[in-house]
């Protein structure tokens, strides 16, 4: 889709449909909103009065306006109450009168950016939430199907009117940074969507390339041999199952003379997770196609970055590998010595996560990073804490933890906190290892950190665990069924207030 900013005056503006707002029981007509009743001749305010439009949070009602302006539709979207209103109710709001339209088959719109009085929202990032709300609710995994395609066109032009030349330039800033992040978490979902056989490290490790020669990263692939040579025994333990070869990846975005400060960003990267001999029930093992959903959004964030042009250094690190059973495949009972030196007794295999990763962070140590931030779908306790659509968040920095949870209140990702215990760190002790990869049941999703802990030494570092929210089972306000590319928008919230 294409996307302009324009400064025509809203009556002026020829288009298929023009997409207005209003906030449940104000009487008071937003200023664009208000302009566009007097050129309709009240056909609003008429509307308004019947009742039948109460602006209820993202309710549409469709008016023809007969002539009565150039723009031949108004779709009217309700922002529900004011007081409740968030930069994240606007992205819904925007996508849902996106998919209205791409529903009706309409091919052009015109919309303006909410002045919406919240605190800390800038015409700039309310113009960014506005696209990146309409491209995020227009996504759809398409690319296997063969029917039906060429009748599936979407919209193909979004204008963004802004008449305020003062406003001029932060709406239009907005409006790229919108497209860029949008485009990486689109990204994000097309690799968690594909399957195991179009996405293995291989395919991964191709994937990675392209990207890095788009975005001008540098790209080092680590083979098996290269791994073995370096000592990466525990990443390479999962990978001996399966007949297809691993890759360690490692992407670097050097961000110009005036970056100072290095980030490391670390991505589970099991392209499909069988659970190896420690084998995983039939039922709904398919979905386990989404292992990788942590470095989707490490190499999403990292084309993002290089697209923004953020000053500062960033390493994203994926170690990507399938966890298969065979001949060759690790057993429960095996001790593995990871990069660092350190041996994990293998309790059982489908804790594979924690092992490629402890390999990852120790690697991402390398680059002296300021701060490391890794990524996983790592375990199914994490859901079972904190249900399907929040992330879990452990670390051992406090001011760390508290910049990620400042980007997620502008973001709207949730994310919760859950205790790092030295408690926890017992739970991992082994008789025969320094460590073992399962702690047992009782707070899974903190010993599995807890593990992860043992690599960072004293760097700042902070896990998410995104197991629950990589992937929804039902339509979202902004993000359809399926893959939700969490953590990118996050990240480079991170990221760019950092660097702010």
């Amino acid at each position: 889709m294409k996307i302009q900013v324009e400064k025509t005056r809203i009556e002026d503006r020829q288009a298929e449909a023009l997409v207005l707002y209003h906030f449940k029981g104000e009487k008071r007509l937003l200023p664009k909103t208000a302009r566009m009743d007097r050129a309709t001749r009240g056909l609003i305010t008429t509307l308004l009065g019947s009742g039948d439009f109460k602006a209820e949070l993202f309710q549409t009602s469709l008016l023809y306006t007969r002539g009565l302006c150039r723009a031949r539709r108004i779709l009217l979207v309700g922002l529900g109450w004011k007081r409740q209103f968030t930069i994240d109710r606007w992205r819904g709001a925007a996508a849902r009168g996106a998919q209205i339209l791409r529903d009706l088959g309409v091919r052009n719109f015109a919309t303006f950016a909410v002045e919406t009085g919240l605190e800390r929202v800038s015409p700039g990032m309310c113009a960014q939430a506005l696209v990146e709300g309409v491209l995020l609710g227009l996504y759809r995994f398409d690319e296997l199907k063969t029917e039906n395609r060429k009748s599936s066109r979407g919209i193909e032009r979004m204008s963004v009117l802004e008449e305020d030349e003062s406003r001029e330039p932060a709406v239009r800033k907005g409006v790229h940074v919108g497209e860029v992040i949008a485009q990486g978490v689109c990204l994000a979902r097309d690799l968690v969507s594909r399957p195991g056989n179009l996405n293995t490290p291989l395919m991964m490790a191709k994937i990675a390339e392209a990207v890095a020669g788009e975005c001008e990263l540098s790209l080092q692939v680590l083979e098996e041999e290269d791994a073995k040579k370096e000592g990466m025994g525990a990443f390479l333990a999962v990978a001996q199952g399966s007949d297809q070869p691993a890759k360690f990846i490692i992407l670097r975005h050097h961000g110009g003379e005036g970056s100072s400060k290095t980030i490391a960003l670390v991505g589970k990267g099991i392209t499909f997770d069988s659970g190896g001999i420690s084998i995983k029930p039939a039922d709904k093992m398919d979905m386990m196609k989404n292992d990788m959903g942590g470095a989707a959004v490490v190499l999403a964030t990292m084309q993002v970055v290089a697209k923004l042009g953020l000053p500062l250094r960033l390493v994203g690190i994926l170690p990507c590998a399938e966890n298969l059973p065979g001949g060759r495949a690790l057993k429960p009972g095996d001790v593995v010595t990871s990069l660092s030196g350190q041996t994990i007794e293998i309790i059982s295999t489908d804790a594979e996560g924690r092992l490629v990763l402890a390999d990852g962070l120790t690697y991402a140590l390398r680059f002296k990073p300021d701060a490391i931030v890794d990524l996983a779908t790592l375990t199914g306790a994490c859901v079972v804490a904190l249900g399907d659509r929040v992330t879990g968040l452990m670390g051992n920095n406090q001011r760390l933890k508290r910049r990620i949870k400042k980007s997620s209140e502008l973001t709207g990702e949730k994310i919760w906190e859950l205790p790092l215990w030295e408690e926890y760190r017992e739970q991992i002790k082994s008789d025969c290892a320094d460590m073992k990869n399962v702690g047992g049941r009782a707070g899974g999703a903190i010993s599995a950190a807890a593990l992860l802990s043992r690599f960072v030494r004293k760097t700042p570092w902070v896990h998410l665990d995104i197991a629950g929210p990589v992937w929804t089972e039902k339509a979202l306000p902004y993000t359809p069924k399926g893959a939700t590319g969490v953590g990118v928008r996050l990240l480079v919230q991170f990221l760019r207030d950092w660097t702010g």
